[in-house]
């Protein structure tokens, strides 16, 4: 079956679901990358299967472009790429994400500081429509509906194809962990790496944060050749999160770093703590180890945690202004002191159409948003919800936080955040007859 004739039959769901009105959500196929939740409700309804789209179409290695249906993961692209020479400006560190996940959600990792997010390295989506028709967008054509795509959780249209930029690679990853005691210096040094003419050579600049005195920012250089020594590897028994707060060099092939957090979902494996003995890891971690695998497993527990009124851990990426980092850390530490918590600079090409007055004022254009990952922190405490502390926080602080997890937002405050206008306009021309949820009714409020 050929592209065309993959999205034909797309199409052909979405005119037969028109006939019947009712509530419709994607179904991709796979496991999705969201936080599994209790009584989840977000893919209850009917759904469009679009699992056929799982092809790469076409590598151009004199344009460094790729065109890929949504359904690849970064995984499989990264293997096609590398061989070549290249690979896409930012990989999201779980092998099992797809192009359209990153496109529809949230996408960053240790380029963004560079590239931004995946989006911002798309130069044209084919979408169909709710109403069943194909529409063709991209940075110049219907650029308003483009930017729209990213960030709307398939509430505005279904993406069948993509291409996106790529960039040159290199076969492995020199790796410099810079270990730092206090806050001050390792914002300090953070902000350096990222000066693009300060350090241009930099391919890669993160975070991890052990303890609010061991703070480690990540560096990472593509090269040509591994040179003396034994690579390192996190696909096995190692957790490279550990490993980044005791070593100070790795050199690791490019696929190696590219997920060397996707073995123990990030640090999600703390959560079970045999999962994370050596001799369990090597016994069972083909079945439970990944973070397919581990995603796989929360699912299949999260009705138990239903039964017993157990609220989720909390596991969520919020996005501040560089400013306000410090105001956050204070915060951070004094509320939730809950480590490691991730760190990664984010760059935005621009600030997108959907952001809402109350982000859009505190932000400079050309000015580095900050990812703080927090993924696991326990949530038992009967009279205090840190999921719903966390977001407030964000919000206080000029912030905008990924949806893919607990949300409490009311109609009102969440359309602070996001651009309503600006999204129904999109809606009106992507989804005419209705038939994806809006965004706030599909996820602004999901516990």
């Amino acid at each position: 079956m050929t592209h065309d004739e993959r999205v034909r039959s797309i199409v052909a769901q979405v005119r037969a679901a028109n006939a019947t009105p009712g509530p419709t959500h994607i179904d991709k196929g796979g496991v999705h990358h969201v936080v599994p939740l209790p009584g989840d409700r977000r893919f209850a309804s009917r759904s469009i299967d679009t699992s056929a789209l799982t092809n790469i179409i076409d590598i151009d290695t004199d344009a460094l472009t790729c065109t890929a249906e949504p359904g690849v993961t970064f995984e499989d692209l990264v293997r096609a790429t590398l061989p070549l020479g290249l690979a896409p400006t930012v990989v999201p560190e779980l092998r099992g994400i797809t192009l359209g996940g990153a496109v529809a959600g949230c996408s960053v990792e240790s380029m963004s500081f560079r590239y931004g997010g995946f989006h911002d390295s798309c130069l044209s989506y084919e979408v169909i429509g709710g109403d069943g028709e194909v529409h063709e967008l991209s940075t110049t054509h219907r650029p308003e509906l483009f930017h729209h795509l990213h960030g709307s959780y398939g509430t505005l249209a279904i993406l069948t194809r993509l291409t996106f930029r790529l960039v040159p690679a290199k076969p492995f990853v020199a790796v410099e962990y810079r270990h730092h005691t206090d806050l001050a210096k390792f914002r300090a040094d953070m902000s350096a790496h990222c000066d693009l003419d300060g350090n241009p050579d930099n391919d890669f600049v993160d975070g991890i944060i052990h303890a609010p005195d061991q703070l480690t920012l990540v560096v990472g250089r593509f090269t040509e050749a591994p040179g003396e020594g034994d690579l390192a590897t996190y696909s096995g028994e190692q957790m490279f999160f550990r490993e980044a707060a005791r070593r100070s060099r790795d050199v690791m092939t490019a696929e190696e770093y590219f997920f060397r957090y996707d073995r123990d979902c990030h640090w999600m494996t703390a959560t079970v703590p045999p999962l994370q003995f050596k001799p369990l890891r090597r016994a069972v971690g083909r079945w439970f180890l990944g973070s397919t695998n581990l995603i796989a497993w929360s699912n299949r527990v999260a009705p138990v945690s239903r039964r017993l009124l157990r609220r989720p851990e909390v596991v969520c990426d919020i996005f501040l202004p560089k400013s306000n980092f410090e105001r956050f850390w204070e915060w951070y530490c004094r509320v939730f002191d809950f480590w490691p918590l991730w760190v990664v600079p984010y760059r935005p090409a621009t600030l997108y159409p959907w952001i809402g007055p109350h982000v859009r004022e505190g932000f400079a254009e050309g000015d580095l948003f900050i990812d703080f990952a927090v993924y696991g922190k326990r949530n038992t405490e009967r009279h205090r919800d840190y999921s719903e502390l966390l977001e407030a926080a964000t919000f206080d602080l000029g912030g905008i936080k990924t949806l893919i997890g607990r949300n409490h937002y009311s109609r009102e405050r969440f359309w602070q955040i996001y651009d309503r206008p600006a999204y129904e306009k999109a809606k009106v021309e992507l989804d005419p007859t209705g038939l994806f949820p809006d965004l706030y009714d599909k996820l602004g409020n999901v516990s």
